[in-house]
């Protein structure tokens, strides 16, 4: 019987040792049902050479999840040990320096791939050329001539390598790719319109954390308060905390840079909003978290009410998706667009 150890700090994040990749361990943990989220699975991690589970590092862990994923694997027939730690962690803007610094670290690896398999494509296809430059043009094999076991060779040549050539450009093309994700990676993540959204999710958690600590239900269920779990949410309750204050740190150097947060208090009835693609929308109806508009399919430049097909047809634009205010139609139509 195999010994199992489940094992969770905040520097590593959750790990499993003990288990091969191709044991009866690995159905259990690639299930997407594990973490705080209750969706992912656990990856086979080739340097650790155990399994993780993503987004767990610098994350209190969440125990009912962990001490389920144990019973799971005591019924598959291992011997399993569960120790948390959720104690020593590093501050949130500790750990999202370090992300942007793997981040950059990323970019150089896969730029480095890229431009390998850019090499190699060139090389593969030089050395078609090469072979395609000894054939006289419109030359065909010549069967039964003494040159045609030599000419069948170097269309096999020739062929192989154009398809090395294609299949190291699409390499290089995919390595490209990762490498320009990873380079906007704090830039993606500090977009304002994202950062808003964030912190509004990063609210609704919070909430959630205080009602189960009122011992009260949230997300459809209540957590019964033991000393873990008080403990649990307490530490769940800091980190939240301390990452909103992070992110609206963000929105506030953004604001300084020009940034605009639109709220409710900025429209009343009868405005006009920009939205996503530039066009300008009648505002109907003011909300909390968004403005209701003439439906977005209009394709006009300026949608009004009574140009709106069916004027019982509306959408909600959210707040974080203004781009631009205009008192009325007449300003709204001469304001140029913008995207």
């Amino acid at each position: 019987m195999t010994n199992l150890l489940i094992e969770h700090t905040h520097a590593d994040g959750t790990l499993v040792h003990g288990t091969d990749r191709g044991d009866a361990a690995g159905p259990i943990l690639k299930r997407k049902a594990w973490g705080r989220t209750l969706r992912q699975g656990f990856r086979w991690g080739r340097e650790l050479e155990c399994w993780y589970l993503p987004h767990s590092r610098d994350n209190a862990a969440y125990r009912p999840n962990l001490e389920q994923l144990a019973d799971e694997l005591r019924a598959a027939g291992f011997t399993v040990e569960l120790t948390i730690d959720n104690t020593e962690r590093r501050s949130f803007a500790e750990a999202e320096a370090d992300r942007v610094e793997r981040a950059e670290d990323r970019a150089d690896r896969f730029g480095g791939y890229a431009d390998n398999a850019t090499a190699r494509s060139k090389g593969r296809y030089r050395a078609a050329h090469d072979i395609a430059d000894g054939i006289p043009m419109g030359q065909p094999i010549l069967v039964g001539h003494h040159s045609q076991r030599r000419a069948e060779r170097d269309r096999d040549r020739l062929d192989s390598h154009m398809r090395s050539s294609i299949e190291e450009g699409r390499k290089a093309g995919y390595w490209s790719g990762r490498a320009e994700a990873a380079a906007g990676y704090e830039a993606f993540r500090k977009d304002p319109r994202r950062t808003l959204r964030r912190i509004d999710k990063l609210n609704a958690d919070l909430r959630a954390v205080e009602r189960w600590q009122r011992g009260e239900s949230a997300h459809g269920y209540k957590r019964s308060l033991t000393p873990d779990t008080v403990e649990e949410l307490r530490l769940r309750h800091e980190e939240l905390t301390e990452e909103i204050a992070y992110w609206r740190q963000v929105i506030a150097d953004a604001e300084a840079e020009g940034f605009k947060v639109w709220t409710k208090d900025d429209f009343q009835k009868g405005n006009f909003v920009l939205g996503r693609y530039g066009t300008w929308y009648e505002v109907l109806r003011v909300n909390a978290k968004s403005v209701t508009i003439p439906h977005i399919h209009n394709m006009e430049p300026v949608v009004t009410k009574e140009s709106n097909r069916d004027p019982d047809w509306t959408w909600l634009l959210p707040y974080d998706a203004v781009r631009g205010r205009a008192a009325d139609q007449a300003e709204a139509e001469a304001r140029p667009q913008k995207a």
